[in-house]
């Protein structure tokens, strides 16, 4: 089965690995540890499209993510959302979220131009995280 990633996803993340379903990638904006879950399924825009057995594993492989993140970054609350109103193809933002961040109690989504990473942070964030997507054991 191929699998193409839309090119929006493409363009605003760093890939950084599989789980059993979703492809996982970074969002390129240093202001917040953000990380998407794309279902490597074709042509699927909704969690309700998903076949039952995909919906129960993208919930595991959700769940992970976001208790991997909370506890590495100690975050104040974790925001997961599926939007897709800019981008079609399924995929579930999971953002790390701070009282003291700058959009804070706000959503964050349209409120401020994404701030790149710089190399070395890059670097050291991807070492992390992808130690973090190759050690799960979500099946």
């Amino acid at each position: 089965m191929s699998f193409t990633l839309h090119a929006a996803l493409k363009k605003d993340c760093t890939e950084l690995g599989k789980l059993e379903l979703c492809r996982v990638l970074l969002m390129n904006d240093s202001q917040f540890p953000w990380l998407i879950l794309v279902p490597e399924r074709e042509n699927i825009t909704e969690i309700h499209q998903l076949a039952s057995a995909d919906q129960q594993q993208l919930m595991r492989e959700s769940s992970y993510i976001a208790e991997q993140l909370a506890t590495l970054y100690h975050a104040d609350k974790m925001n997961i959302a599926a939007l897709g109103n800019m981008v079609p193809q399924l995929h579930i933002h999971h953002v790390v979220r701070y009282k003291t961040d700058k959009a804070w109690p706000a959503p964050i989504w349209g409120k401020f131009d994404a701030q790149d990473y710089s190399a070395k942070d890059l670097e050291n964030t991807l070492d992390l995280l992808k130690e973090l997507i190759n050690s799960s054991k979500v099946k």
